[in-house]
């Protein structure tokens, strides 16, 4: 008996976010660690709202953004997954089946070395794992829910993560 294609899961998207805080020179050099790890074009991140405390404005850009997806996701995950030395923890995934988690320098990636002039800089990942047909809970006609048995669950994505890139989910 084949199995069927429309429950197969797999990896919609890979954002790899550095959050800076603030506007100027150290985002310009986030942009460049990012564009670095990931060889393709970053997209800056604005704050939504005014916090006097931090020194931020509404609309002022605090940090930039990269989404990768189809190979080079699959191939930025390998890279990071051996700086985890494969490992992850059970609390990175959420209910719908995604997972978070964080590199703590960007000099962990191999082929990369520390610039004084760059600085140190950490990066957080998003992975978004869905199974084919989401679309119809975002498409603009004919708008949808994805039923319950379609959607991914946290185990389903523990599975699935641990069967492609041969990692371990630690408790």
């Amino acid at each position: 008996m084949s199995e069927n294609v429309m429950r197969k899961p797999r990896i919609e998207k890979v954002a790899v976010n550095i959050g800076v805080g603030e506007s100027g020179e150290r985002l310009v050099k986030a942009q460049k660690v990012l564009e670095m790890v990931t060889t393709q074009k970053s997209k800056q991140t604005f704050s939504k709202v005014t916090n006097r405390d931090f020194g931020i404005r509404e609309g002022q850009p605090i940090g930039c953004i990269v989404t990768l997806r189809g190979e080079k996701a699959m191939d930025f995950l390998k890279r990071a997954f051996t700086i985890r030395e494969n490992r992850i923890a059970s609390y990175s995934f959420d209910q719908e089946g995604n997972l978070s988690f964080g590199i703590p320098d960007y000099t962990d990636f191999s082929g990369l070395k520390y610039d004084p002039e760059i600085g140190i800089f950490g990066m957080d990942v998003s992975v978004s794992i869905q199974r084919p047909g989401k679309r119809i809970a975002r498409r603009r006609v004919m708008r949808r829910k994805v039923p319950k048995n379609h959607r991914m669950t946290r185990a389903e994505a523990m599975n699935f993560m641990k069967e492609i890139f041969n990692i371990e989910v630690i408790d």
